[in-house]
């Protein structure tokens, strides 16, 4: 691609539709799920975090090698493009039996639990890998990827604020003439018809440029090595999966937090807010910010450079988190102030990640001469479910560690445990992330300097 050449905004835009149905499921999994399986769907939130981690023993080995079959995929609408349109419905109907409450015990139920869920992260893997990896084969311009990035989580940020403002009034229509589990369905239904629109705008307004087969042949297990010897990659896969931590610890805590810590209360303009709407409150104000910060993440990432904004955003959710713990329930509006900072440098962080995947995709390439952005990006998606994943496994071990029991007073042991759940342990999560990008090495001069000689290759 040649230096004059710029993305349109209307392809900017079809690409960030796409994160925009992704992540309206991903905003479902990380803040409903665990509560949905514990006071709905009826399993215990210990059995429920197990399920997470061991329905991701399997998932692991899908994100790699939907990756490696992206990478060896040859269509006419070029190597990845072809997935988002034959998935986009099956990741609708699978979405939606998710969360279905099926008339069986509680053994049969958790057998269903595992089935469902299972599916999901597989047709999950299979959209989005080939979403994630579009992203290098749209554009080879470092500075078009960091927009593109940015308008994918301006899409991602806007799907989830759509959940978490639309969540709660859809539950409440539909639970007028059904049940909470049916309403629970139904809504889910509204959710993966729009997610499916989604997915399939991305498909018809996208385009693929890199599109040049790289010159050296090569096996996935030479893929696999040239991976896991990736320095770059493997610093920024405990930088994120910490980082995915720390947000799915604190947000699946939301629902509990309200519900049984924080109750009904009183906050500006709105007077007595009940615990579900402020809990909607909460994390729509946790999206809108986050939002700002996509808004603002290419400008903040030019003066500081990637690494460093990276860092200096976990570090500050780090200061946020501890401030958060020592919020009692009646200072609610502090409590909002707060949660609503936390958001944008998580949001600032959301683009910057997916930027640098391209960043590694490239400095892979240079050093061994092979192009593997299918598997780079599908790692990187594996990482990103690990860090989901293990933060919904920790979320569901710590409340029964802590005592919690669905839908009973909570005694002193296990609020003390929701409130170190949305506060402690995802500060603790995020310097752990900053320690890992510390170390990551690739410097925008460096990525400067390789670009010219990959796009001399290309043209070969």
């Amino acid at each position: 691609m040649s230096d004059v050449e710029k993305l349109r905004i209307k392809e900017k835009v079809a690409y960030g539709f796409g994160d925009f149905g992704f992540s309206i499921f991903w905003k479902l999994f990380s803040a409903y799920l665990l509560f949905f399986y514990t006071d709905i769907f009826g399993i215990s939130a210990a059995a429920a975090g197990t399920m997470f981690l061991v329905t991701r023993i399997w998932d692991s080995l899908n994100d790699p090698l939907m990756g490696m079959i992206g990478d060896r995929t040859k269509h006419r609408w070029g190597k990845f493009r072809p997935y988002l349109l034959y998935v986009a419905i099956p990741f609708a109907i699978v979405g939606i039996l998710t969360f279905t409450t099926p008339d069986m015990d509680e053994n049969g139920k958790l057998i269903y639990a595992y089935v469902t869920y299972t599916l999901m992260m597989m047709v999950y893997t299979a959209a989005n890998v080939p979403y994630a990896s579009l992203l290098g084969v749209i554009t080879s311009d470092s500075d078009d990827r960091t927009s593109l990035a940015s308008w994918r989580f301006i899409g991602g940020y806007l799907g989830g604020l759509f959940v978490t403002g639309a969540a709660n009034s859809f539950f409440e229509f539909f639970k007028k003439s059904n049940s909470t589990e049916t309403a629970y369905q139904l809504s889910i239904s509204v959710f993966a018809v729009v997610t499916a629109i989604s997915i399939i705008i991305t498909f018809l307004g996208t385009k693929e440029r890199i599109i040049k087969p790289a010159p050296k042949k090569s096996s996935f297990s030479d893929d696999i090595k040239d991976l896991i010897t990736n320095v770059p990659w493997l610093l920024m896969l405990g930088a994120v999966v910490f980082n995915l931590m720390q947000g799915t610890i604190r947000e699946g805590t939301v629902l509990y937090y309200f519900k049984y810590y924080i109750g009904d209360q009183s906050i500006w303009f709105w007077g007595n807010v009940d615990q579900t709407y402020l809990a909607s409150i909460f994390l729509s104000s946790l999206m809108a910010s986050s939002l700002l910060g996509v808004l603002i993440a290419k400008k903040i990432s030019s003066i500081f450079g990637k690494k460093q904004t990276f860092l200096y955003s976990m570090l500050l959710i780090v200061i946020l988190n501890i401030i958060f713990f020592f919020l009692s329930p009646s200072e609610i509006n502090l409590i909002l102030v707060v949660n609503f900072l936390i958001g944008i440098p998580g949001g600032i962080i959301s683009p910057i990640i997916w930027s640098m995947y391209a960043d590694i995709s490239d400095h892979s390439e240079f050093k061994t001469g092979r192009r593997a952005t299918g598997l780079i990006f599908s790692s990187s998606s594996m990482t990103q479910k690990i860090g989901w994943t293990v933060g919904s496994a920790v979320a569901g071990w710590l409340l029964a560690m802590f005592g919690f029991e669905a839908n009973i007073m909570q005694d002193e042991e296990s609020l003390y445990g929701i409130k170190l759940m949305i506060s402690v342990f995802p500060a603790i999560c995020a310097f752990v992330s900053a320690a890992f990008i510390y170390f990551y090495p690739l410097s925008e001069n460096y990525m400067s300097g390789i670009k010219k000689q990959l796009d001399e290759q290309r043209l070969k």
